[in-house]
Order: C-alpha cells, then sequence, then structure tokens
C-alpha cells in the first residue's frame, strides 16, 4: 500500500510510522512543516519518503497524493496566541489536502478529529476542529474520523510531557483551583493501534469516539506521572483567577507560550466524552493507564523522543 500521514512528525505519526514500517513494506510519505521535528523523522525513519512542506500552501507535498492508498489526516494546531494560525492549519491546510484527495477518489481517509468536537468548551481550537471535521465529512464517504481524547505518550511535548519536564524543573507544580477536573487520557500507541486498523481495512467507515479507557481527575492524574517519575515535587493549589493572570502575563514573554488561558478555560470545562468499546471494535487490548505512564516515562526512548516545541 501507499500510505500518506500528515503531520507525520508530531505525536501521533511519530509512533504510528514505526508500526506502520513493522506490517509489511508499504511505502510510506511523511508530511509535515516542522523542520526540526521533520529532521528528527527523517533520520529515525531513512527508509520512508519525508516532505517537509507547509499544507496550507501549494507545493511539491501535492504531488505525493497520487496513486494513494490511503491518507491519515493527522496534521492540527493545537495550542497559540493567534487566531489565523488555527484558521491556517486546521481549516484552510485541510481544505489543501482535501483537494489534492480528490484527485484521486479511490484514496480512503482516516481523519484524526478530536473529542472537543463534543465539547462545551468556547475556543479557537475547538471551534476549527469542528469545520476541519466537516470538511472532511463533506469531502469523501470513503473514510473513518476518530475523535480522540487528550493523547500521552513518547514524543509527546504539549500535554503530559511537557508537564513532566516542567516538573523536573520546577520547585513546585501549581494546579488550578481544586484540581478536580476529569480527564480522560489515551495512550497514544493504543490509538496508533485503532489508525493501524482502519489503514488495513478492520472498520473502513464511520465516526468513532475514542476516549481514554480509565478516567482520573487532573490532580489525581499529575500525582500518578510525578510518582511514575519518581519525583517529589510538591503540588500546589492555586486560585483559578490568579493562575489565569499568571498565564496571561506569561504569554507577553513568550511568543508560543506551552499552556495557554484558552487551554486553561478548556481544562476546567465539565465535559465528560462517551466511552464506546473501541477495544472490541478494533480489535485492541488497551494499555492500563499506570503501565503506559511507565512506558511513557520510564521506557527506552523516554529521553531521546522530546519534540521540538
Amino acid at each position: 500500500m501507499k500510505i500518506i500521514v500528515t503531520g507525520a512528525a508530531g505525536l501521533v505519526g511519530q509512533n504510528l510510522i514505526p508500526r506502520l514500517k513493522s506490517n509489511g513494506s508499504h511505502e510510506i510519505v511523511a508530511i509535515d512543516k516542522h523542520p526540526t521535528n521533520t529532521k528528527l523523522l527523517r533520520r529515525l525513519h531513512p527508509d520512508i519518503v519525508v516532505v517537509e512542506g507547509d499544507l496550507a500552501e501549494p507545493g511539491p507535498w501535492q504531488q505525493t497524493f497520487a496513486a494513494t492508498d490511503c491518507i491519515v489526516i493527522g496534521h492540527a494546531q493545537i495550542g497559540g496566541l493567534d487566531r489565523d494560525e488555527f484558521i491556517r492549519n486546521n481549516v484552510v491546510a485541510t481544505k489543501n489536502v482535501l483537494d489534492a484527495v480528490a484527485q484521486n477518489r479511490e484514496s480512503r481517509i482516516v481523519h484524526i478529529s478530536s473529542s472537543v468536537v463534543n465539547s462545551a468548551a468556547m475556543d479557537w481550537y475547538t471551534e476549527t476542529k469542528k469545520a476541519q471535521e466537516q470538511l472532511v465529512r463533506d469531502a469523501s464517504q470513503a473514510m473513518v474520523i476518530l475523535r480522540p481524547t487528550l493523547m500521552f505518550g513518547p514524543f509527546d511535548r504539549k500535554h503530559l510531557g511537557w508537564l513532566a519536564r516542567f516538573m523536573k524543573k520546577a520547585p513546585i507544580f501549581p494546579v488550578p483551583g481544586n484540581g478536580r477536573y476529569l480527564r480522560q487520557p489515551l495512550y497514544v500507541r493504543d490509538f496508533c493501534a485503532i489508525i493501524e486498523a482502519c489503514i488495513f481495512g478492520k472498520v473502513s467507515k464511520g465516526i468513532y469516539d475514542i476516549s481514554g479507557w480509565e478516567r482520573i481527575d487532573f490532580i489525581e492524574l499529575i500525582r500518578l506521572v510525578r510518582n511514575t517519575m519518581g519525583l517529589r515535587t510538591p503540588i500546589v493549589r492555586i486560585p483559578y483567577h490568579l493562575f489565569w493572570l499568571l498565564l496571561r502575563v506569561y504569554a507577553f514573554a513568550d511568543g508560543n507560550p506551552p499552556f495557554t488561558t484558552k487551554q486553561l478555560e478548556a481544562l476546567v470545562t465539565p465535559d465528560e466524552f462517551p466511552v464506546i468499546d473501541w477495544p472490541g471494535i478494533f480489535g485492541i487490548s488497551p494499555t492500563p493507564l499506570a503501565t503506559a505512564l511507565k512506558e511513557t516515562f520510564q521506557g527506552p526512548s523516554a529521553n531521546d523522543s522530546v519534540l521540538d516545541f
């Protein structure tokens, strides 16, 4: 098969590509615009085609879509301070990809959407991910749409990975409010096994909410991460409004902050996402949360799988 993965140098792509390589001699084309992370992907996988390109702009990447069996749409703007970046990277880039796919109507699409399309949160990420998913739904019938919750695992640069690295350096770890915000974290390697099942035809059509199998409050998740890493960093609750103000001030000093006020607002939004029988549907055994955290923070790739932010 010829398989294209967009956003391939990010969390999902870096974990998906080794899995695809182990499944046979497929032609894999990985597309991403982040120069540092794309360079790492190319170094780790010199046997695949890695294209550094901005999907929001016409370019040589469009030529790679010829005679493709499956496209995994994995590119996304997750955080940031500029609304236009979310529109550009989640909406405009996806329109361009779908235009390229339209020239090869036999291609199957696996789209990595997000659980936020069912969220009560109101932010740029949620708004543009909803628009992105609708574009895919309008463009093709031969598609699977997957809506994962918060993901973590090796190569995690923005979620638990960043929080863990912060915890190593900081004298305290601040938590907004009481920290009792329900999380349903999803292990990225489990999610990649689901994508693989879609690519190779076990599931070829439909929309699926892929929520983490275990539910846990945010503050308890942070404690579990700390204990897994063998740290003793004190976890300190900070009033929500003070936490919000500190993030606002920090944003003035960092043009690309790892955590924004809008992400804070999404964190405390009382969402509970549906849990379907994805282990049965996709033929996958979910990794227990404690085991997944150990593989993430104690595994052989824990120190050399950090992506550039």
